[in-house]
């Protein structure tokens, strides 16, 4: 499978010469590259694409096996692999050349940068958590001050996607995993701060995850240890949930993460949303019109295989139409779950195809194809500058003048 690096998708330049009236009427049109590039690719190649596991350690040798071995479409870093601004530009850069070496397809690399409680990256800029962003009194302008930041900042360091902004409605107060993550109650405000982040994010060059669909907002149990139902009807949850994912469709987030929850009043089945095709499929990809990639949450969770096990979920979850899998729990046994399933035809060529070209066309996209390396000896300009902090000083005094 062969590439080149300096490939990249979009629209002809309004100043490329009119096709000549002596072309053939039955040309057929260059077709798009992540298409192009999907026919090229064994089977086992656009099955790598699908995953994006955690990494061992904080230098690319291990890793880039991994990489390699598996051709990944991903990786999402911890605070094990983040140890410095250069050490992790350098790790990223070494687990980009991994995935170049052979194939020419980058990585997307990822952390859950959310700042405020969920927060990977220990010498990032700080910033308040998006509830208190919101409580301030110049909301609109500290949420795009603490996205542009942190985005600027996940660059420099070769991470090309952040897992936020969360657009979860929080609505139970004894909610144990949302909470402050969320931008508040009110699902207007709610939509309209997601936007401005995915907007300000997206200026950056880096990719947008809004979650967690449907919405994780009114449950009083962590998806991490139990698998939460939600009651909510389907109008309910058009008037409660919905706002701030129809705001990330509108303002082309790149990634939307799925949750790991029941929610009966839009599939009857309870089936998990991650391996619901009537919640992914049919109100994402349907009633909302989303065409961007989908991701699980991680996989590694109870809510992922409290009804199935590890590898029944990965497969399941891309036959609902999921695109990524996120941190599968063993991704060689994962991996060879979701192979065998598309050779036995489980997961229909069709659906693999489909997910993959929704990879490869947010990495053309965003860029990744033409810019998959940072200079590493820059990174730690850029992290804690003097513009940043005085950014970060600035919010700071705006919330606690203002919540």
């Amino acid at each position: 499978m062969a590439v080149s690096a300096c490939q990249e998708s979009g629209a002809r330049s309004a100043t490329s010469p009119a096709r000549s009236s002596s072309a053939p009427a039955s040309a057929s049109p260059t077709p798009a590259p992540e298409v192009a590039l999907v026919k090229k690719m064994s089977v086992r190649e656009k099955v790598g694409q699908l995953f994006m596991p955690t990494i061992p350690g904080s230098t690319p040798a291990q890793a880039a096996a991994l990489v390699e071995r598996y051709h990944l479409g991903g990786v999402i870093y911890f605070p094990v692999n983040l140890r410095t601004p250069r050490q992790t530009a350098e790790l990223s850069n070494g687990l980009q050349k991994a995935a170049m070496k052979h194939g020419g397809v980058p990585l997307v690399i990822s952390t859950d940068e959310e700042q405020g409680p969920v927060s990977r990256l220990p010498y990032i800029t700080r910033f308040p958590a998006n509830k208190t962003l919101a409580s301030g009194r110049h909301p609109d302008d500290d949420v795009r001050t603490a996205a542009r930041v942190t985005g600027e900042e996940l660059r420099a360091v070769g991470i090309n996607q952040d897992n936020a902004p969360d657009a979860d409605v929080n609505i139970n107060p004894n909610n144990p995993v949302i909470g402050v993550r969320s931008f508040g109650a009110d699902p207007e405000k709610v939509a309209h701060l997601v936007g401005v982040a995915i907007d300000a994010y997206r200026a950056t060059g880096v990719a947008v995850v809004a979650k967690h669909f449907p919405g994780h907002g009114d449950t009083a149990t962590d998806s991490h240890t139990g698998l939460p139902i939600i009651n909510h009807s389907k109008a309910k949850w058009e008037r409660v949930d919905a706002p701030p994912f129809k705001a990330a469709v509108e303002h082309h987030a790149d990634v939307i993460m799925t949750a790991h929850i029941v929610v009966p009043g839009l599939d009857k089945s309870r089936l998990p949303a991650t391996m619901s095709k009537t919640v992914l499929t049919g109100l994402l990809r349907g009633t909302l019109g989303y065409q961007g990639v989908i991701i699980t949450d991680s996989l590694q969770m109870a809510g992922a295989t409290i009804k199935f096990g590890p590898k029944e979920a990965a497969v399941r979850a891309v036959v609902a139409g999921a695109d990524m899998l996120l941190m599968p729990r063993d991704l060689g046994r994962a991996y060879n779950a979701v192979l065998a399933a598309v050779k036995s035809g489980r997961i229909s060529q069709s659906r693999l195809d489909d997910a993959v070209t929704h990879i490869l066309h947010m990495k053309y996209e965003r860029g990744m194809f033409r810019s998959p390396y940072v200079d590493a000896a820059k990174a730690s300009h850029v992290i804690g500058s003097k513009e940043h902090r005085e950014a970060a000083r600035k919010v700071a005094a705006d919330v606690r003048s203002g919540g």
